[in-house]
């Protein structure tokens, strides 16, 4: 049984906004960085809202929002970021399921906290996947992957299903985005490169997040490292959450579009549930790294 079309027209794109889902696994081996969410957490957490499947694509929007015009009548859900949503400007909540009915426009106002945002829209996303993924690829300056790009004046079409009873997440269970951040690290491969002393200062200082920091990675900003090793490091492989040292001594922590390899020191990795945190980070945000030992 079909159901009717709902078209989505971008009236506007908004900084940032892209469509992503759980990204390209199993890749890496040929080069092809795993993409996706990056908040995950909030991804599935809108998309149950919605009442979709847990990997159904949606759309995540980064500090300033898109705005929307909907063609029909249809169920979403708002989670991650706080960027003031609202609907024929009128606030809406976040993290519960909303109507949107035929010509409604949805749009968005002030960044409050955070800095993505996950918006699901319940039904059948008529997107074309690349790689085995609906996610665009984040490169710098080029997006491989245009269709997962959304830009001013673009659509997206949508199979619409029938309607659910409302869902809401407690506050208890949303993610609590704080400032400063505290992520828990593990020590990586190339930890014991550092003094002691150095290693010490790492944990002490707050860093803040750069403006040049992308879907590739955040670039953080503090107390440079300088490490004892003298030997140069062959490119070995990394994944998102790798905390590499660059050579001016700063870190990077690689997010879910970086490289599959790389040759700067691979100094800790945050751990897979501090990642979500780290994709809330906004440039000028400040975190701290929290050290947990390896376990033998």
């Amino acid at each position: 049984m079909s159901y009717p079309f709902i078209q989505l027209t971008f009236l506007k794109s908004g900084l940032f906004t892209t469509i992503q889902d759980p990204g390209r696994r199993h890749l890496g081996g040929f080069g092809v960085p795993a993409g996706g969410w990056l908040d995950e957490k909030s991804a599935l957490q809108a998309n149950w809202l919605a009442g979709n499947h847990p990997y159904t694509p949606l759309l995540e929007i980064t500090i300033q929002g898109p705005k929307i015009r909907f063609s029909g009548s249809v169920q979403i859900a708002i989670t991650g970021a706080d960027i003031s949503p609202k609907l024929n400007e009128q606030p809406v909540p976040r993290y519960q399921t909303i109507r949107v009915s035929q010509g409604d426009v949805l749009s968005f106002g002030r960044l409050n906290q955070g800095c993505r945002a996950y918006l699901a829209i319940r039904g059948k996303w008529k997107v074309e996947k690349e790689l085995g993924s609906y996610s665009l690829l984040f490169r710098g300056k080029i997006q491989p992957t245009q269709r997962g790009f959304i830009n001013n004046n673009s659509q997206i079409l949508i199979e619409s299903k029938p309607s659910i009873q409302q869902r809401n997440i407690e506050p208890k269970d949303q993610l609590v985005i704080n400032n400063p951040q505290t992520i828990r690290v593990l020590p990586g491969p190339e930890f014991d490169w550092f003094s002691r002393e150095e290693i010490g200062q790492f944990f002490s200082y707050h860093y803040q997040l750069s403006t040049d920091s992308n879907r590739m990675g955040c670039r953080l900003e503090g107390h440079p490292l300088t490490r004892d090793s003298g030997v140069e490091l062959i490119s070995s492989g990394v994944i998102p959450g790798t905390v590499q040292i660059v050579n001016n001594g700063q870190p990077v922590i690689l997010l879910a579009d970086a490289q599959t390899t790389g040759g700067y020191p691979r100094f800790v990795n945050v751990m897979s549930e501090d990642m979500d945190k780290v994709a809330q980070l906004k440039p000028g945000d400040k975190l701290r790294f929290q050290l947990v030992p390896l376990v033998k």
